[in-house]
């Protein structure tokens, strides 16, 4: 286990350097000068220096880079040039609903689409397999903002059961987040439960025709105990790395359901620093995303030995 684990850490390294590069070089890939874009257009020469002097512009680029990989060393992700804070800050005070968002509609899609891939996949070819596959369609077809802005006429303003907008943070009660995380949910749940459904039944139907199975219903042994025993720990590995993809998804790809819900999350931090041009919090919101998504890759690849024997064989 300490040298599968240590390996995988290990083949993060020239990733994390290649999201590094990538994303420092944000400021120098688009025409013209960033100091001038981020000014704006009624900037006077001297308050296009300052920005260029506080950003390091003014250096060559590999001297850049170095201060750039010094400050991210001290885990100083830089200053936003609008609101002069640091952006750690600004995304620490964002994380909360990004992150109670992304766990929420991934603990629904599993409660709901592990349970319909399974069911589908016992009922192959009936109407309830062509029912779940037709949802696991739609879910893939139909837009986050239409299935939001749907959610919302009918739960919050023609029912008034539900907010229409915001986040109540969990200082204010576990009870009310809930409530006001619902609609959102259940929006982003209905994209990425019918991707888990579809995995989920897949790899069930495999499982199903592989030998043992075969062999266990020939001894007698009950269908129920087949499922639970035999058929869904070997379903483990593909099911937690779609949830762990999709958990790393939702964090950066909660834009626009955030948008339209009117969350102040991450995701509206980002459409807010494009909007305003302020590329330093584009940078420290981009990769902290890139670091995020390998860690969860990370407690993914880790998770694989917990279901599948061959890695724990492997240490012997």
């Amino acid at each position: 286990m300490a040298r599968y684990l240590f390996s995988r850490l290990l083949a993060t390294v020239p990733v994390m350097l290649t999201v590094l590069a990538i994303v420092f070089l944000l400021l120098h890939i688009g025409p013209g000068d960033p100091a001038a874009a981020m000014a704006g257009d009624n900037a006077s020469p001297e308050q296009i220096m300052q920005i260029r002097q506080r950003l390091h512009l003014d250096q060559p680029l590999p001297i850049q880079f170095l201060i750039y990989l010094r400050q991210l060393a001290q885990f100083d992700l830089g200053v936003s040039v609008y609101s002069g804070r640091q952006i750690s800050t600004m995304i620490l005070q964002r994380a909360e609903p990004t992150l109670m968002l992304a766990l929420t509609t991934s603990l629904l899609s599993v409660l709901v689409a592990v349970p319909a891939g399974v069911f589908a996949a016992r009922r192959l070819g009936r109407a309830t397999d062509y029912l779940v596959m037709g949802l696991s369609v739609a879910g893939f077809s139909v837009p986050v903002f239409v299935v939001g802005y749907a959610l919302i006429q009918l739960f919050a303003i023609e029912l008034g059961w539900l907010p229409v907008q915001g986040y109540r943070p969990l200082a204010s009660g576990a009870w009310n987040t809930l409530r006001s995380l619902t609609l959102p949910t259940v929006a982003l749940t209905f994209l990425f439960a019918a991707l888990v459904a579809r995995i989920t039944r897949a790899t069930m139907l495999n499982v199903l025709s592989e030998d043992y199975i075969r062999t266990a219903r020939a001894k007698g042994v009950p269908d129920g105990r087949i499922l639970t025993v035999h058929a869904l720990k070997n379903i483990g590995v593909p099911v937690v790395t779609v949830v762990g993809t999709s958990f790393a998804a939702l964090l950066g790809g909660v834009v626009v359901t955030e948008s339209v819900f009117n969350i102040p999350g991450i995701g509206r931090l980002t459409v807010d620093a494009i909007l305003a041009r302020d590329y330093p919090v584009v940078q420290g919101v981009m990769l902290a995303f890139a670091f995020v998504l390998v860690l969860v890759n990370v407690l993914v690849d880790l998770s694989y030995a917990l279901f599948d024997p061959r890695i724990r064989q492997g240490e012997r």
